[in-house]
């Protein structure tokens, strides 16, 4: 039984940084696919099992009250707790401390992350913070870090992302319990600024990090990006050795074109899954350059009688994905580090949920489940055909 069962949704704001839209409406309304950002927020929460939501709002209120009412054609309860435009957001929490449960989660309105929403629970539940903010990993610095975090404890929280070398950033979907609301200092102030820092000093801010790129209506640099993750199609990863083509012994690697033999029925089922659609995308590891048994262009050379064939038979990879860094690089991308797979999500904009991962090792399985995918694996008596025959029906 779930024990966060209620969502606080900060929607208040005028959201300057979006006009000219939020001269006529509030932020959270802007339309994706003929819908409004904050319903897919709604959605994302009740795919997670929570339908007791409470929106916290300002600016243009009757815009939002009027499109959700309820909440009851939704499949949720929704209330409201309406304060002046100008609140602050820890004057609009402790405004609707009445209404608050035990413990829910904090969400904004402007950012969506697909995440695991049991992972994230479980990690609160059985730490002993007060607090658990949501962090990206931020690593290709997609904005300033205002984090700097070590073993899921928040070391330093800065509001203003002035300080140097903080990489981490939170992204809101905080869980909390209702007691940190106490710490809000009275007058109009601002709830990250004020009580996070101070969380941090008592070491009771925990954070749970993902590597899955967050998306935004917070300002117009973000609306393409975001547009494009609605709008992305389902994808499938695909391991090599053991999956698409007959596995070298233990230690040694497939190194010319000619030792690339197919497994029965691994081009057919390449083949099925681009006609129905999917972005396909090869992710594999191949040390053999780190450890100097092969070169990059033979590498090349082998994935282009891969692709080949592949065309041949009436598909194709859409995005090679390879971790050429030898075993002991502590690189992000090796498997059963699910780096390779966030590279695509940044490159694609995807929905890593949505994704699925086949592969035969155990450390393709590893790294799919890191990703939230979800996967399945070949084996000697289950073969990628069997395996993609079954996702389609």
């Amino acid at each position: 039984m779930k024990t966060i069962k209620q969502a606080v949704i900060l929607a208040g704001g005028r959201g300057v940084r979006l006009e000219p839209f939020t001269l006529g409406k509030p932020k959270p309304m802007y339309e994706f696919n003929q819908t409004p950002f904050l319903s897919y927020l709604l959605l994302q929460l009740k795919q997670w099992g929570i339908t007791d939501v409470l929106l916290l709002l300002g600016y243009m209120a009757d815009v939002i009250t009027g499109y959700f009412h309820d909440g009851s054609q939704f499949g949720m309860n929704i209330t409201y707790d309406i304060t002046p435009v100008e609140f602050d957001t820890g004057a609009r929490l402790r405004h609707a401390y009445d209404f608050l449960q035990e413990n829910f989660i904090l969400m904004y309105c402007d950012n969506y992350c697909p995440l695991c929403f049991d992972r994230m629970e479980r990690q609160f539940l059985e730490s002993d913070t007060l607090a658990q903010i949501t962090a990206y990993r931020n690593k290709e610095t997609y904005t300033n870090g205002n984090l700097k975090v070590q073993n899921n404890i928040v070391q330093v929280y800065d509001k203003s992302r002035k300080m140097e070398g903080l990489q981490e950033v939170d992204i809101g979907y905080a869980i909390l319990r209702k007691e940190v609301i106490t710490c809000i200092p009275e007058g109009n102030v601002n709830f990250e600024e004020h009580v996070y820092p101070r969380l941090v000093e008592d070491g009771k801010l925990g954070v749970y990090v993902t590597g899955h790129r967050y998306y935004s209506v917070g300002s117009w640099a973000r609306i393409q990006l975001t547009k494009d993750f609605f709008m992305s199609r389902k994808a499938v990863f695909i391991d090599r050795d053991g999956t698409l083509n007959v596995r070298p012994p233990k230690a040694q690697y497939i190194e010319r074109p000619e030792d690339f033999v197919w497994l029965d029925g691994a081009k057919e089922a390449v083949r099925l899954l681009h006609q129905a659609g999917y972005l396909l995308f090869l992710f594999t590891n191949q040390p053999g350059i780190a450890r100097g048994v092969m070169t990059q262009h033979q590498l090349d050379l082998i994935h282009l009688k891969m692709q080949t064939e592949l065309q041949q038979n009436g598909g194709c990879f859409d995005q090679i994905y390879v971790c050429t860094h030898g075993w002991d690089d502590n690189c992000d991308c090796r498997k059963p580090k699910p780096g390779l797979l966030y590279q695509a999500q940044k490159d694609y904009s995807l929905n890593l949920l949505d994704a699925i991962v086949i592969g035969d090792d155990d450390r393709d399985i590893e790294a799919g489940e890191a990703a939230g995918c979800r996967c399945y694996q070949v084996t000697e008596n289950r073969s990628l055909l069997e395996i993609v025959k079954e996702i389609l029906a």
